[in-house]
C-alpha cells in the first residue's frame, strides 16, 4: 500500500490530466469514472461509490453515506462539477474523513476553468490544519 501523500500526489496528477483533456463542466459521474479507471490502471485499488456505515449509540446505519472514490482504502476523493465551491463541500469531506478515521482527503471540483482553482486538500485534524490548500 502506498503512503497517503503519494496517493494524493498521484490523484492530483490524474485530476490535472483529466481536466486538461475533458475540460470543465461535465457531469460529476464522468469525472469519477475517468479518475477511477486511470488510477486503477496505475495499479491502485479504487472503490467507487463506496457505502460507509456509521455507528451511533450502538446502532449501525449501514448506508450512512457514499464516498465518490476511495483509493487504497486511505485517500478519499470527493468530486464536484460546479461553477463555484460552497463551504458545505469541505464540510462534507471532513465528515467522511472523521467517520472513516482517515487523515486526508481531496475535494476536486471540475467545474472551474482551471484544475487548481477547484482543488482543495482537507485534513482530519486540529482546526488549524483543516481545509489546507493542496
Amino acid at each position: 500500500m502506498a503512503d497517503v501523500e503519494v496517493l494524493a500526489r498521484k490523484a492530483i496528477e490524474r485530476g490535472l490530466l483529466v481536466h486538461r483533456e475533458l475540460g470543465p463542466g461535465l457531469l460529476e459521474s464522468i469525472y469519477e469514472a475517468v479518475m477511477a479507471t486511470g488510477l486503477g490502471r496505475q495499479g491502485f485499488c479504487v472503490e467507487r461509490q463506496k457505502l460507509v456505515p456509521m455507528r451511533f449509540e450502538g446502532i449501525t446505519y449501514p448506508e450512512s453515506f457514499r464516498l465518490d472514490l476511495l483509493i487504497e482504502g486511505k485517500l478519499i476523493i470527493e468530486i464536484k462539477s460546479t461553477e463555484r465551491s460552497l463551504p458545505v463541500y469541505s464540510k462534507q469531506l471532513l465528515t467522511y474523513l472523521r467517520l472513516t478515521e482517515q487523515p486526508v482527503g481531496l475535494l476536486m471540483n471540475f467545474g472551474y476553468p482551471t484544475f487548481r482553482e477547484g482543488l482543495k486538500r482537507v485534513v482530519n485534524g486540529p482546526a488549524d490544519l483543516r481545509s489546507a490548500t493542496a
